[in-house]
């Protein structure tokens, strides 16, 4: 199976853009994350049977690989956290970069005195203000995946995250997931398909930057 997942994947980078069925999915750096909506050839001639579509059999050949933090062979409940949720369920230690504030030196030198109550108050609403969460929501991939629903990553996007404003949320970190793809070589009658695994990647943490 790793030896068909490398043999795709060669294919895909020779004929990117000219293969009958426009797949384009492969791993992408993180600052191109989210993966973009993927360009299929419409006709269900390329399509798995029904009987392609056994769960048992499918299950097996994922394996350990099937997450269901992360996929789902129906459609999910569309429960999706909003952003606002998801903004002030700050999780883990503060930021060493915003602990380590000196609130008492301004720019002209001067010095002014900031009680421990005030400083405390004013990093915990800039760390707030600047945290970069990330919003899951449930994507369709379509019938040519398996599992079908992914749930994807998305960096907190309806606001600035800088004070003064001009910076904004992005990607730093992302995880793969294994999917099964359906996969055809060949044309109409003398066409061979077949599942095979593929990685999918996923924005697993966000950070505010230029």
């Amino acid at each position: 199976m790793k030896a068909r997942s490398l043999l795709f994947y060669v294919l895909l980078c020779v004929h990117l853009g000219v293969s009958q069925h426009y797949l384009r999915l492969r791993p992408s750096p993180s600052d191109h994350l989210p993966v973009p909506d993927l360009k299929e050839d419409p006709d269900p001639e390329y399509d798995p049977r029904e009987q392609d579509l056994a769960e048992r059999i499918l299950r097996k050949k994922l394996g350990s690989n099937f997450d269901p933090n992360f996929m789902s062979i129906s459609p999910p409940m569309l429960v999706n956290l909003s952003a606002s949720d998801n903004q002030v369920k700050l999780q883990g230690p503060m930021p060493n970069e915003i602990k380590k504030l000196d609130l008492t030196e301004t720019p002209y030198g001067k010095r002014v005195k900031v009680g421990k109550k005030a400083r405390r108050k004013f990093l915990q609403w800039l760390w707030t203000y600047t945290h970069c969460p990330v919003v899951y929501t449930w994507k369709d991939l379509g019938v040519r995946f398996w599992p079908r629903y992914i749930k994807e990553g998305n960096c907190f996007s309806e606001r600035s995250c800088s004070f003064p404003e001009g910076m904004s949320c992005k990607p730093v970190k992302s995880i793969n997931k294994i999917f099964l793809r359906w996969y055809c070589q060949g044309f109409l009658r003398q066409k061979y398909c077949t599942w095979i695994q593929v990685q999918y990647p996923i924005i697993s943490e966000c950070k505010c930057s230029c």
